[in-house]
């Protein structure tokens, strides 16, 4: 039922969005520009909106959305419950999940970063 609902949700807003792109241009350019701000998306000097922002609202785009907001109803984590044993990848490309990496009764600390 959730998935039901997440696809009737995603799918009205894929298609409001991109009824608003055909009708509106330029008002959605600028709303999507300023949805890159808070992702510090438009700060590429080399990415422009004309190379990522066409493909807002598109099919793929629907397929992508849908992919993660489905994936997210298995993620969810409660206080005092198991958690969730989320698919990871290693650096050598393979899926594995969170929980493969349990030893005994050793816990498990995750260590998030990044490098650029």
């Amino acid at each position: 039922l959730q998935k039901i609902l997440i696809l009737l949700q995603v799918t009205l807003s894929v298609v409001v969005g991109k009824t608003l792109m055909i009708l509106f241009p330029n008002a959605m350019k600028r709303y999507i520009l300023k949805m890159g701000e808070k992702s510090r998306m438009n700060q590429n000097p080399k990415f422009s909106y004309e190379n990522w922002g066409p493909t807002f609202f598109s099919f793929k785009y629907l397929l992508f959305v849908l992919k993660v907001k489905w994936k997210r109803l298995e993620d969810e984590a409660y206080e005092g419950h198991l958690a969730p044993n989320t698919p990871v990848v290693t650096l050598g490309g393979e899926v594995r999940h969170l929980l493969d990496f349990m030893e005994d009764n050793r816990p498990l600390i995750l260590n998030f970063g990044s490098c650029t």
